[in-house]
């Protein structure tokens, strides 16, 4: 008989072998489990196999030795698990085999309080895997579960990332994703998105059950900051998520952010797992996934999509088989264009033709020759009716002329890809594109495009602006049939006319046989010849006699209604936009100003005014004195205009100033406004050089004015603005990169997702160009912490966290963010900096921060003139800080009852003095 210290001693001895790699589990499992069934009194056995796994539990790192240990006590406390069966009889002989699932269980959830993290992140790691090792249909005691269920949604909020990563997994199966109030699913959607820990975000996304609660949290995550977690998001949306449940403008912005994320990995999982998946839910109908995308409102990620497909092929077979039909013709049936068909058609010949001469035999059989493209794309355009006003009110109709555009619009784009080399084809080509761009019933939204394929087309840079400056004379001026009244005095003159000719040839006639009769031909001759002549003023008489009262004659005429000024308008633009700036105005380009553009600036349609101002502001772009004799307009414009022109004007106001700088304001005859701030003329400075200084700190001080616009897009074009022009050094202004760093910060712009990212981009490019960038940055950082302490209550800025923007302002000014060192950090003045604030007010109660930022600093330790005058400043903070009195500056819940309660006294004074008057 085998005493019970040598079975303990098994069991030890089946621990220590546990801990070896080459050891097979499964023969320790069973032979533990052997020695197991021969322990009369289990409770020996459960203490021993206890004080034996505690040796594993104190260990936090994961040593091999001890995950080998772990998933040995997995695999045998699993051994004891009895499938489901019905038969009564078995009942007592499955409690007996869940006796040590269950005293295991009851260890482990006793534990999960313990002081030791190694231990809490042991106790969840067991929990995990035990949980993880049992069948599917396997059942434990209610209670148990609702134990484990407590225990493990304590441990999701432990303070150790670990513990709550292996406490997140163990609730995997406690989860019950139809139950809107489960428990697990709210712990899971918090972790999502509060822990600050992006192991534990995997964790969470690993084990979440997609649900009409979760499924939001997880599209969610596809923003998160981290690559992992994105990466993983875009795997479980993949694996877990059907297209159906996604909404089209989910599924629209997956592809769009995930096929142009910084991250290469995200952009791979995105082809190689989230597209296949989609794809073979749909049977692999290319076309119908460009259907649940609604590519007419997403053409570009759509077209990235296919692309995207398209590099997954391994064979130029597989790209013809898939999605576009072509005729003998290579063209699609014009009764067969849809949306989906044409898009991929376009698609597919750009991906091809970015092959460059790997793609050319390819190409050659997805297009035609360009003189059939070129009937084929005008007879599709002819097709196109134009809409009444009656008919643009009915959707039906709205929506079938919006998907004639977008195909419209994708062959027109397929002009690029076709073969123009030979001249024939190039040749006929252009004559359709001018006929498209005359003809009245061309959609608006089509002209740029159109233009722009036409100027590509043409080679010489006169022959561009002459022939697309016809065409706008043709469609300002076309030539039409114009009925004038004939004048009844006319008429009657003619008539008479007409019978004064009759009796003339009558006489003629008669004069011609009687020569003849005399045998007088030489004048006979010449009276026939007369009488032919008369012939004809009779004939002509006859047809004017005949014709209505009024006569139709055809002459130009102009027109001047919205439509019309807007397609000309647009032209123009295209056109000044794809001419080299360098060039200048020429006679034509200088015609089309005067006539055309300066008019449209002051037209009543807003579309017309802010095309006319789009056009001047790209013309500008070619002279400089163009630009300098219409600035002040654009400046007005900037102020006084609807919102949307407002903006571009702005625009046009910012490139001159990126082109030019603020030399463009030189020369000019006067100044737009005195700033309220500037100097007199009375220190003998030039009076044009105060006019120029004057209008630049105007212009700063307007576009000042508008990052407090209420109105979000134009501050947002402001903001987009300055950080170009101080990012070409065209300006250099800490104040403005103060405002525009508190304008990061402010709670106002938390929704301008575009502004948001605008300048935190701009920030931290801005500061690694140079150090003089860096030391705008180091300027503007006082500025910018003073406004935030003296911001009142009612302020958004009174909720920035100051600490935060220091650190911001540390990280841009380190020595290492330059991409070309520095040979002085610009941390040794910023600490002087800080220095002489502390110093100025030693009880202040922003002293605390500052002396927390001087800590954060990068200071050069080598001895100077710089090191030595920090050590003062450093030795008087030292002996004044200490001796300071404590300041307390007010917390905002102080600030907001003494506002309150100034405004309870002012009221009652108004009242008090309502009553006595």
């Amino acid at each position: 008989k085998v005493s019970d210290g040598t079975r303990k001693d098994q069991i030890e001895e089946a621990f220590r072998r546990a801990q070896k790699a080459h050891n097979n589990k499964a023969k320790l499992v069973a032979s533990l489990k052997n020695r197991y069934n021969k322990f009369e009194d289990k409770t020996e056995f459960h203490e021993e196999f206890i004080r034996c796994l505690k040796y594993a539990m104190i260990i936090y790192t994961r040593e091999p030795a001890v995950e080998n240990v772990i998933d040995f006590v997995t695999k045998f406390a699993a051994s004891f698990e009895t499938p489901v069966n019905e038969d009564a009889e078995e009942e007592e002989e499955e409690e007996d085999e869940n006796e040590f699932l269950n005293f295991l269980f009851s260890f482990l959830l006793e534990s999960h309080g313990a002081n030791s993290h190694a231990v809490r992140f042991r106790v969840c790691q067991l929990v995990n895997k035990l949980l993880g090792s049992l069948s599917e249909n396997a059942q434990i005691d209610d209670g148990l579960c609702d134990r484990i269920h407590e225990a493990m949604l304590i441990r999701v909020t432990d303070k150790y990332p670990n513990v709550r990563i292996q406490a997140a997994l163990a609730m995997a199966r406690l989860q019950d994703p139809s139950n809107s109030d489960c428990p697990t699913i709210k712990a899971y959607v918090l972790l999502l998105e509060n822990d600050s820990n992006p192991e534990v975000r995997r964790a969470v996304l690993s084990c979440i059950a997609p649900s009409v609660t979760t499924l939001p949290k997880i599209y969610k995550r596809t923003r998160d900051v981290k690559e992992k977690v994105r990466k993983l998001a875009y795997q479980v949306l993949a694996e877990k998520v059907h297209i159906r449940a996604l909404s089209i403008a989910q599924r629209v912005s997956l592809l769009h952010e995930g096929l142009s994320d910084s991250a290469d990995s995200v952009k791979e999982v995105v082809k190689t797992h989230l597209l296949p998946a989609w794809l073979r839910l749909l049977q692999g109908d290319v076309l119908q996934l460009l259907h649940k995308l609604d590519v007419e409102n997403c053409a570009e990620t759509a077209v990235t999509t296919l692309h995207a497909i398209f590099s997954m092929a391994t064979s130029p077979d597989d790209l013809l088989q898939n999605g576009v039909r072509l005729d003998e013709r290579k063209l699609i049936p014009v009764d067969s264009l849809t949306c989906e068909n044409v898009l991929y058609w376009r698609a597919l010949c750009e991906f091809v033709k970015s092959k460059g001469n790997e793609g050319e035999e390819l190409l050659e059989q997805l297009l035609p020759e360009a003189a059939i493209f070129a009937d084929y794309l005008c007879s599709y355009l002819r097709s196109i009716t134009g809409l009444s006003e009656e008919q643009k009110a009915d959707m039906t109709q709205l929506e079938i002329a919006m998907t004639q555009e977008f195909v419209g619009q994708q062959l027109i784009i397929l002009v690029g890809c076709l073969d123009t080399s030979e001249e024939g084809g190039r040749k006929r080509m252009v004559a359709v594109l001018q006929e498209i761009l005359v003809m009245p019933n061309t959609p608006t939204s089509l002209i740029g495009l159109l233009v722009e394929k036409l100027i590509g087309l043409l080679r010489d840079e006169t022959q561009k602006i002459q022939t697309v400056a016809e065409i706008i004379s043709d469609v300002r001026e076309p030539i039409l049939p114009i009925s004038a009244p004939v004048d009844e005095n006319e008429k009657r003159r003619k008539q008479v006319r007409l019978a004064e000719v009759r009796v003339q040839i009558m006489e003629a006639k008669q004069n011609l046989e009687e020569c003849i009769s005399c045998q007088d031909f030489s004048r006979a001759a010449v009276l026939k010849d007369s009488i032919s002549q008369l012939e004809e003023l009779k004939n002509q008489l006859t047809l004017e006699a005949s014709q209505p009262a009024d006569s139709i004659k055809e002459q130009r005429v102009e027109k001047s209604d919205p439509e019309t000024l807007l397609k000309c308008l647009t032209m123009c633009a295209e056109l000044f936009k794809q001419i080299n700036i360098k060039r200048g105005i020429c006679p034509t380009m200088n015609a089309l100003i005067e006539s055309l553009i300066l008019p449209s600036v002051s037209n009543p349609n807003p579309a017309v005014r802010n095309m006319a101002v789009i056009c001047l502001g790209t013309a500008a772009l070619h002279s400089k004195d163009l630009a300098n004799t219409h600035l002040v307009l654009l400046l007005q414009i900037t102020q006084l205009d609807e919102p949307k022109i407002r903006i571009s004007a702005l625009r046009a106001l910012i490139d001159q100033l990126l082109l030019n700088g603020l030399n463009t304001l030189q020369d000019k005859s006067a100044p737009i406004s005195q700033a309220p701030d500037s100097p007199d003329n009375s220190n003998g400075q030039p009076e044009q050089q105060t006019e120029e200084e004057s209008t630049v700190q105007s212009i700063l001080k307007m576009l000042s004015e508008f990052l407090d616009s209420e109105i979000c897009e134009l501050r947002t074009e402001t903001a987009e603005g300055l950080a170009k022009l101080m990012y070409c050094g065209r300006i250099l202004s800490p104040k403005l990169l103060s405002r525009l760093v508190l304008l990061w910060y402010n709670p106002v712009t938390e929704d301008d997702q575009r502004l948001r990212h605008c300048l935190g981009v701009f920030l931290q490019l801005y500061s690694r160009a140079s150090r003089t960038n860096q030391e705008c940055v180091e300027e503007s950082f006082l500025p910018t912490m003073r406004t935030l302490f003296n911001a009142p209550v009612t302020s958004p800025l009174s909720e920035v966290d100051a600490s935060n923007v220091a650190e911001l302002f540390v990280e841009l000014t380190r020595p290492s963010a330059l991409v070309q060192p520095a040979a002085v950090s610009v941390h040794d003045s910023l600490a002087v900096r800080i220095c002489n604030e502390i110093l100025r007010d030693v009880s202040a109660p922003e002293v605390r921060l500052y002396c927390k930022t001087l800590s954060w600093l990068e200071i050069n330790t080598e001895p100077g003139p710089a090191n030595s005058e920090l050590q003062l400043l450093l030795k008087d903070i030292l002996q004044n800080v200490p001796e300071a009195p404590p300041s307390v500056r007010p917390s905002r819940r102080a600030k907001i009852a003494a506002l309150d309660k100034t405004k309870q006294d002012l009221t009652a004074l108004m009242n008090q003095e309502a009553n006595g008057s």
